[in-house]
């Protein structure tokens, strides 16, 4: 296997253990899986996470306005590695959001940045086109 390809297949695995653990609502999971400071693209704003903490403080306010909304689980339709490197990855994702009952209400596309720091892979940067009202719960905008 290339260096591209094993750098792509385990920035995937990756993903996975931190969409599980999204779905079991499990922060610390999540954060396992993720570098900071973390830095999501929400429709035309950035908003950063500088800590693990600011990641985990919003999150049981997030689940509730997630059941709130409908959500059950949210679904991976499609993952590719379009670039792939040593020490960064970048996946195209598609995602459904779902209810109980495995409909759909709301269905995006994401970019999801991988990098290696430390030998460790973590999502370190994300852009999608999630469009409800907690797309940006708990971010912060960046000051640059």
């Amino acid at each position: 296997m290339t260096e591209q390809a094993t750098a792509a297949t385990e920035a995937i695995e990756a993903f996975r253990r931190w969409s599980d653990a999204f779905n079991a609502r499990d922060s610390d999971r999540m954060v396992a899986e993720m570098h900071f400071p973390h830095m999501r693209l929400s429709g035309t704003e950035f908003q950063t996470w500088q800590t693990e903490q600011d990641f985990r403080d919003p999150q049981d306010a997030m689940t509730e306005q997630l059941r709130d909304e409908g959500w059950h689980t949210t679904v991976t339709k499609s993952i590719d590695a379009v670039q792939a490197g040593p020490e960064k990855v970048h996946l195209a994702i598609r995602q459904s959001r779902q209810r109980a009952d495995g409909t759909e209400y709301n269905g995006f596309h994401t970019l999801w940045i991988f990098t290696k720091i430390d030998g460790q892979w973590g999502v370190q940067f994300r852009s999608s086109f999630l469009a409800n009202a907690i797309q940006g719960f708990g971010a912060k905008k960046p000051s640059f």
